[in-house]
């Protein structure tokens, strides 16, 4: 059994100052001190060290990926960029990045690759080793750069660029600055390189679900190791995690716009007859992921003595129940307030263990053979060698109410701006 390991705080790294979620949002609007991996002084100008490298470019209006020159032939655009950037952001003195003014060109780079690097840290931790890239035999670092006329965020062979979206109200969003956003792009690179890349050709509906379903559970745990965003979350709901709250929130343009819902309702019947989005038919494998989390949670709730047994098993009968919040919030916020620290440290426990079983069953699976049941039964295996068998039947609960193994995908039907993610720059491969 592989020991779960607690975020640890590392006084020989480098500090940055991130933006747990988007600064445009109220209880988020001051960046916070991290600490990374990569020692001190080790981080050079850009910022750049072994794994990765930060630019902002100057004059570059095409984002990587498939284009066709003047003559109709197809080419492969691709990194390094070698035109001009804006100058670099610098180290101070000691080698951190935490004295870089918001604003500026040199903080945003900074943020882009210290929530780059402060994600693929949380996730090597669950690993316990290093992450290769998967575009590793043509490049050993990943370039980030910043492109204002890319309205989106996407990673690819060797590459994430951020660009700007702007809200309903015209106001522009960079990526850069979206910790979400960013943490799920890295998401894409870990799961293509531990499961695959995927077969245009074999049409996998389950893979293409599966790996935006991974990329939002990267992106969530990882927000998790924000002390802010926990204790946030935990007064916000006094732990009544299946409240709509900035938790189950991925990739917010605004406090009432959002992109997607872990805390959803989706369930596999749904797409019998056929898809057209592979984010929403990631949606009921993302939220039987995110129940097995907060039923978890509930399990170290009352092993600590913090619930009491009736209201555990009543927070199982009502699990899916739109009225769930409204019978059980008195009883949490009661409970939560008597000692909210036990809550704390119980949801930092479930997280954990879950980046650990994630990340354990990820490496059981394989692309061209990916299904959505196939990802529970990894996850039972794993759970087995770590509690043995303690978390099954909350596995198969939660996985029996989105139908996962009673219904599986319809055909792919083509939609008027549904984007894939499967046929884009993110997994496009060189050709020798």
């Amino acid at each position: 059994m592989r020991h779960i390991k607690r975020r640890a705080v590392r006084n020989e790294g480098s500090r940055f100052l991130l933006y747990p979620q988007p600064p445009f949002l109220d209880n988020f609007a001051e960046p916070e001190i991290v600490t990374v991996s990569s020692p001190a002084g080790s981080i050079g100008p850009g910022p750049s060290d072994d794994r990765m490298y930060a630019i902002h470019p100057v004059g570059k209006e095409l984002q990587y990926g498939f284009h066709t020159s003047d003559g109709g032939e197809p080419i492969m655009y691709l990194p390094p960029w070698r035109g001009g950037i804006i100058a670099p952001a610098l180290p101070d003195e000691w080698g951190h990045f935490d004295h870089l003014t918001p604003g500026t060109p040199q903080f945003e780079t900074a943020h882009l690759f210290g929530t780059a690097r402060f994600a693929l840290d949380v996730w090597e931790r669950y690993f316990g080793r290093p992450i290769p890239w998967h575009f590793a035999d043509d490049y050993d670092r990943l370039e980030l750069s910043v492109l204002p006329t890319l309205a989106n965020a996407i990673i690819g062979w060797g590459f994430l660029e951020t660009g700007v979206v702007r809200s309903e109200e015209g106001i522009p969003r960079a990526f850069s600055m979206n910790f979400d956003v960013i943490a799920h792009e890295i998401g894409h690179a870990i799961i293509y390189s531990e499961v695959g890349l995927p077969d245009p050709e074999t049409d996998n509906a389950e893979y293409f679900g599966f790996h935006e379903s991974a990329a939002d559970l990267v992106a969530l745990l990882a927000s998790l190791n924000f002390d802010s965003v926990i204790d946030t979350v935990l007064r916000r709901t006094s732990g009544n995690l299946y409240t709509v709250n900035k938790l189950t929130r991925f990739a917010e343009l605004g406090d009432h716009e959002q992109i997607r819902l872990a805390a959803n309702d989706r369930v596999m019947s749904e797409f019998a007859s056929g898809w057209s989005d592979e984010h929403h038919l990631a949606q009921p494998l993302t939220g039987a992921m995110f129940d097995i989390l907060v039923d978890i949670f509930h399990e170290n709730l009352l092993d600590r003595g913090l619930i009491p047994p009736e209201m555990e098993d009543l927070s199982d009968r009502l699990e899916g129940d739109p009225d769930y919040g409204a019978v059980l919030q008195d009883d949490f916020d009661v409970l939560f307030a008597q000692n909210p620290d036990g809550f704390k440290m119980a949801l930092l426990d479930a997280r954990d263990f879950m980046g650990t079983m994630l990340a354990d069953a990820w490496r059981l699976l394989r692309a061209d053979t990916l299904t959505y049941v196939g990802v529970g039964e990894a996850l039972k295996t794993i759970d087995g060698q770590m509690t043995g068998g303690r978390f099954r039947r909350i596995i198969e609960g939660n996985f029996r109410i989105r139908e996962i193994g009673r219904f599986i995908p319809g055909p792919r039907k083509p939609k008027k701006g549904a984007v894939s993610h499967v046929y884009s720059a993110r997994t496009m491969v060189p050709q020798d």
